[in-house]
């Protein structure tokens, strides 16, 4: 007799969960709806509270994966790529399935291409960056500046004896040379860059 009253029980406890899971099943009588937005009409009615409406809309979009077009048809949208795919009732066949499939792989294809092409422009922009940085940082200090050779012309202007036009105007020039340097400190070397 004690070894019957366990499985006693367990019919009994399963006999309640296949009794309410069926009523439960059967909550849009008297037909069941075709797509989603009729179960979801008939879950509006049908709920008492907003927990159970909740729940019984849960149960549609479970039932149904398409939803109804405004011109007719069908969408089935694919969370994973963003976007809807026309499909040819509430939910999609196999076929819809597989090729749904197939333009997740080439999502998926184009994404991982995106991806490594922004990783490789990022790089580059690293490297311009740095090369930047490089051509711009001054000199080492450690370096011992060359004597700057003036002109020969200039020398002269120095030593000018005589009062001619040319040698006025480059005791001028010699002259504006040593204000510009005495006020603005030694001009940098231009250097070629080729």
């Amino acid at each position: 007799m004690s070894a019957i009253r366990p499985l006693l029980y367990g019919a009994t406890i399963l006999g309640i969960v296949l009794t309410s899971t069926a009523s439960q099943a059967q909550w849009w009588k008297p037909r069941a709806p075709i797509d989603f937005e009729e179960c979801a009409e008939h879950a509006e009615k049908a709920a008492t509270s907003k927990d159970q409406r909740a729940s019984l809309l849960s149960e549609c979009d479970a039932k149904f994966a398409g939803r109804r077009k405004p011109g007719g048809g069908y969408t089935y949208f694919d969370f994973m790529q963003d976007r809807s795919f026309d499909i040819a009732g509430p939910n999609p066949t196999p076929q819809e399935l597989k090729e749904i499939d197939e333009q997740y792989k080439t999502f998926l294809d184009h994404q991982r291409r995106s991806i490594i092409a922004a990783a490789f422009a990022e790089k580059q922009s690293q490297q311009a960056h740095a090369e930047l940085i490089k051509e711009q940082r001054p000199a080492s200090s450690s370096k011992i500046p060359l004597p700057v050779r003036r002109p020969q012309t200039r020398a002269k202007a120095a030593d000018c004896q005589d009062r001619s036009l040319t040698c006025g105007w480059s005791q001028l020039a010699a002259k504006v040379q040593s204000i510009k340097k005495s006020l603005l400190g030694p001009t940098a070397k231009k250097t070629n860059r080729g």
